[in-house]
């Protein structure tokens, strides 16, 4: 057994050695024949077979996939494959929505590159006007002008923020998320009421502090904003171990997530939520988690979204070290 079938089935591979594998992968006759199948050179692909781990009242689907090995010392060898199919189907959809907000997001930092040019020019006509018009009335109108080309600049440039470069230095992500909650205490001190549940064993992550903070607070500020202030968020830390990301599988990596009881997010906008301008909010700009999705994927980490009535749940891998 290797680490990954040991978190799969959740055994140990030194106390499960030497016992009957019929006991540990308990799939059922199909499994026994595709044992004996392989013993005469056969491979055979057992699909969406349900396995129950020991001791476990829920299953688990996975495919499984016996072959043949070289005989040793007389006796038949064969290797078991077991891919969960839950997790395949979540890394197929995972790289297809990639595939899509990469495309997205090329699309929009293309307008707004577009969009740039003539805004300056829009906002220096506007001052040079100002300039040229004596009645205070009127310059109130050129003013506007000019603090609304602003705004769209502002807005632009947010749309292009993941552009930059980040930083590779290592962090502790407690001290990015002991700083967000700080900080948002600060901009709602009434109501609101956030738990803590850290593991104090996560090892530092390579990157770049400073976007990271932005990216958890853009995450924790759509927690408060769904809850108005008067909810419950629970920061969340732990260590996974033998996790695929973004196609490479990590010994390490960091999950952090953010959890809040609001009202979730709804069905139609779930799987487009971290694409640009997509916002289940009236005043929302839809940017903050594009802009999140874009730091911790620049990361070489991965960011996931689960919603239902009173959870929603934002959940940040990030590799530690070299994958495998």
């Amino acid at each position: 057994m290797n680490a990954s079938a040991e978190d799969l089935l959740q055994l140990s591979a030194p106390r499960v050695l030497g016992l009957d594998v019929l006991s540990q992968l308990p799939l059922g006759m199909t499994f026994q024949a595709a044992l004996i199948a392989a013993n005469d050179g056969a491979i055979t692909t057992l699909r969406e077979c349900q396995l129950r781990r020991l001791g476990q009242a829920e299953s688990t689907q996975v495919d499984c996939t016996v072959s043949p090995l070289n005989s040793h010392k007389g006796r038949e060898l064969s290797i078991v494959e077991l891919s969960q199919v839950e997790q395949l189907s979540k890394i197929s959809r995972h790289n297809w929505l990639e595939e899509k907000q990469s495309a997205f997001a090329q699309i929009v930092r293309s307008l707004a590159h577009e969009i740039k040019n003539p805004l300056g020019g829009l906002r220096g006509a506007a001052q040079l006007l100002d300039h040229e018009l004596s009645d205070p009335a009127l310059r109130e109108y050129t003013r506007i002008i000019t603090h609304e080309a602003d705004r769209l600049s502002d807005l632009v440039d947010r749309l292009m923020g993941g552009s930059r470069g980040i930083k590779s230095e290592p962090f502790n992500l407690h001290s990015v998320i002991e700083h967000v909650r700080k900080l948002t205490l600060v901009e709602t001190p009434q109501g609101l009421n956030f738990e803590r549940d850290y593991d104090p064993s996560i090892p530092e992550v390579i990157g770049d502090q400073e976007q990271m903070t932005q990216a958890i607070l853009n995450i924790v500020r759509n927690a408060v904003e769904a809850t108005r202030g008067k909810g419950n968020i629970l920061l969340k830390t732990r260590v996974r171990r033998q996790k695929t990301l973004r196609n490479h599988r990590h010994r390490l990596v960091v999950e952090a997530s953010i959890t809040d009881d609001g009202p979730g997010i709804d069905d139609q906008i779930i799987d487009r939520i971290f694409f640009p301008m997509v916002t289940g909010r009236a005043d929302g700009t839809g940017l903050g988690l594009a802009i999140t999705q874009e730091i911790v994927r620049r990361h070489d980490g991965v960011i996931e979204c689960t919603s239902r009535p009173s959870e929603t749940c934002f959940s940040v891998f990030l590799p530690v070290g070299h994958s495998t």
